[in-house]
Formats: structure tokens, sequence, C-alpha cells
């Protein structure tokens, strides 16, 4: 497993880059990067469970390990989604959770800069690596607009 890191600087306040980061409609417009109409379904509570999906209902099934307001949130990947069911017992699901995604704020001067570390095989590394540049330019222009 490797560990990826991007970031942006959004001229936004932190809070305002939260809050865009995780509100169900703004989620979908950034995340559509990855997998148009993407979208979430649980609670960003430390300790809760939150599956995050397309909508032919494939996707990832996960806990929420550490949420710190505005600051700093830990999403533990535990499997896979296909149709619908969820799979951690599978070789394919095995060989890849648990993987973490992290994403912590950070103000620097009048804008606040996002950092991703994210957790991936080597698989699916060339995806992300030209996937999250795109959806963080996606949350910079709605929380910049």
């Amino acid at each position: 497993m490797k560990t990826l890191r991007f970031s942006i600087r959004i001229e936004a306040s932190k809070e305002k880059v939260w809050n865009t980061m995780l509100e169900p409609e703004t989620y979908k417009a950034w995340t559509a990067a990855f997998a148009e109409g993407s979208y979430y379904e649980g609670s960003w509570k430390k300790g809760s469970r939150i599956r995050f999906l397309t909508p032919e209902g494939e996707g990832l099934t996960s806990m929420i390990v550490e949420n710190t307001p505005f600051k700093f949130i830990s999403i533990k990947h535990l499997g896979m989604i296909k149709n619908g069911v969820e799979d951690l017992d599978s070789p394919e699901s095995k060989a890849w959770a648990p993987a973490f995604e992290n994403y912590t704020l950070a103000e620097r001067d009048d804008a606040t800069e996002v950092i991703v570390d994210m957790e991936v095989t080597p698989d699916f590394e060339d995806f992300m690596q030209k996937t999250w540049p795109k959806a963080l330019d996606r949350l910079k222009a709605i929380c910049e607009a």
C-alpha cells in the first residue's frame, strides 16, 4: 500500500471549505471527478459508518475514525459495495482494506490549505494521481464562487 498526498490552497475560511467538502449537495459536485453522481450515506460523526456510492450502487463501506471539525477527518475504508451489498471478506476487498483517507485543513494567511493523504494499491495509483487534482480543483471553484 502506498500513501499519496495531494494539496490545494483555497481562498476561503476553513469553515466554508469544511462544510463544502461534507454537505451532501456540494460533496456530490466536487466528487463527481471520481464518478458522476457520487454521494454518501451515513454520518461524518466519529465512530460512524458511512458508505460512499455511485448511482449504480457500487462503492466503499467505511468508518469515520476521527473528526475534529474544521481541522481533520480520518476515514477508514473497510471494504467494497457491489450491487448494494457490502463485501468485507472477499480476497478483492482484503487486498486493500483497511485503507485510510485523511483530510487536514490548515489556515494559511487568509486561505485554507486542504491536504489529502490516501492509501492506495498500485492498481489505483494512476487513477488517483490523475483524478485527485481535478476533484480538488472542483472543490476550490465551489468554495471560491
